[in-house]
């Protein structure tokens, strides 16, 4: 599993300390702080916004999906393999249009 987040984001910091109190491995990736500087997280997930989890093939996007999912592979008791199908990818096929606001600093919250 992978995270992306940046440091200062409160939904990463919940979705950080998920990760802590379950013992799941996973790799951190901290993004720059301003999104048009995501390249990673665009890469991904086909937005700029964190926290992405890309586990495998499955990307989420949504704090309280990852947050589910979390949950769900620590109830699994398998560290290492996908918990379940339930959750599909939120990546997206086309990307966001452009915004003029994508240069500010931002995780989800405006």
């Amino acid at each position: 599993m992978t995270l992306f987040h940046v440091d200062w984001c409160p939904d990463c910091i919940v979705v950080l300390r998920k990760l802590t109190d379950l013992g799941l491995p996973y790799d951190a990736v901290v993004v720059p702080d301003s999104r048009r500087m995501r390249t990673q997280v665009y890469d991904v997930s086909g937005q700029y916004y964190v926290p992405v989890l890309k586990d495998g093939d499955l990307v989420l996007t949504e704090t309280a999906d990852i947050l589910a999912y979390l949950d769900e592979r620590a109830k699994a008791g398998d560290t290492d393999a996908s918990a379940s199908t339930q959750f599909q990818s939120q990546a997206r096929a086309t990307p966001d249009a452009p915004h003029p606001d994508d240069e500010h600093p931002s995780c989800r919250i405006n």
